[in-house]
């Protein structure tokens, strides 16, 4: 198992993806561990490589019977990164892990990149309520708080829905090591980072939730927003884990800020993703084919089909594949049908992909043109398994 000593623990970590990305580093909330993030994984994989870890006190990592601080939290982080040799990284921490960040950013400015702060604050609450949280679970675990936090974690419409992820956060908050969990909470209990926010130098970005009674924006997200120089700032319709609540408009707000400015121009992006979709057969012969006739064509596609719309982060690339077949076989635009089903064929699709796109064009855009893709499908997969 992917086990590292920073410091004087051992810290569980899982770094993901393609080495030579950029790292994005991921830091949970209070009460949960680096699985909180799967939800965000898939969608900022393609696009980085990313690093979860258990913070001190939570999940497989160590949970030493003390007192914690940010900044031992904080040096946990740089601990972990210097062993992995990664030098400088994006980060983004939800709650506590926003308190993380915020020291990262402050004391460690020049590995901090860009700052995403989700539902956190420059000062959690009052020293008296986290007393009080502090006494209950010394007397009666982590079972005496869950109602507590799962009420803050989420809003009541996702837990009475029976959402997995409410469910498996719960099972993980129990089982938390109480010996950890106070330790963290001693942590949060004794931050306050409203004197320095202003060092803070890296481009930020602040997430808050609008169902959030732990951290809410007012007093919390927004003194963020407004103390750290290079701040934006975006509201969920979500509770305190609003990349559980909101998965899909967290992972593409996470995705936009990061990648805003990335190096190279729409034309440049569109030809690698052109030749990434399609393959690099099918745009030489493309490029081969430019004239004086089509060539401001051949610009316009490349810059705006593909380098604006293909690399947006909010679809993943096999996403935007089965939508592509979907709308070319109900518009009848049989020969981007094919051409788009042999390359995602090539490129992994599976044909069971394929046969359900199909069925959804024929009940909503009528039997005669998903007959036509059928039959295109089983020109292209002849010695295969049927479709």
């Amino acid at each position: 198992m992917p086990f590292l000593n920073t410091g004087k623990i051992k810290t569980f970590y899982r770094l993901e993806g393609n080495s030579g990305l950029p790292v994005l580093l991921l830091s949970h909330s209070i009460g949960t561990d680096h699985g909180m993030w799967e939800p965000q994984v898939s969608d900022l994989i393609q696009h980085f490589q990313v690093l979860r870890y258990d913070t001190r006190g939570h999940g497989a990592s160590d949970a030493p019977a003390a007192d914690y601080s940010i900044e031992q939290l904080g040096e946990d982080v740089l601990g972990l990164a210097d062993g992995l040799g990664i030098r400088k990284f994006a980060f983004c921490g939800l709650s506590l892990g926003g308190a993380v960040g915020q020291w990262l950013a402050v004391h460690a400015p020049e590995r901090v990149v860009r700052l995403v702060l989700a539902n956190t604050s420059s000062k959690f609450g009052s020293r008296e309520q986290w007393e009080t949280r502090i006494r209950m679970v010394r007397e009666g675990g982590m079972s005496a708080v869950v109602d507590l936090a799962m009420q803050r974690f989420f809003s009541p419409e996702t837990v009475e829905r029976g959402n997995p992820h409410a469910q498996s956060i719960k099972s993980v908050l129990l089982g938390t090591n109480p010996i950890g969990y106070l330790g963290c909470c001693a942590a949060l209990r004794d931050f306050d980072s409203n004197a320095v926010l202003e060092k803070v130098s890296a481009p930020a970005l602040v997430i808050a939730g609008k169902r959030d009674v732990s951290t809410p924006w007012a007093g919390n997200g927004e003194i963020l927003a407004q103390k750290i120089a290079r701040a934006s700032s975006l509201q969920l319709d979500a509770a305190h884990l609003s990349n559980l609540e909101c998965p899909r408009a967290f992972s593409s707000a996470v995705a936009d800020f990061l990648l805003a400015g990335s190096p190279g121009d729409s034309l440049e992006k569109g030809f690698a993703i052109r030749r990434a979709v399609l393959g690099n057969d099918h745009v030489d012969r493309a490029v081969a084919n430019t004239n004086d006739l089509n060539r401001e064509f051949q610009d316009l596609i490349t810059r705006y089909a593909w380098g604006t719309v293909w690399t947006r982060p909010g679809l993943d690339i096999r996403t935007r594949r089965l939508l592509v077949l979907a709308m070319t076989a109900a518009l009848g635009r049989v020969e981007e049908f094919r051409m788009h089903l042999k390359a995602g064929l090539k490129a992994g699709l599976e044909l069971s992909d394929v046969k359900e796109v199909l069925l959804q064009a024929a009940i909503y855009a009528g039997v005669p043109a998903a007959n036509t893709a059928f039959q295109i499908a089983r020109e292209e997969t002849a010695g295969k398994d049927e479709v």
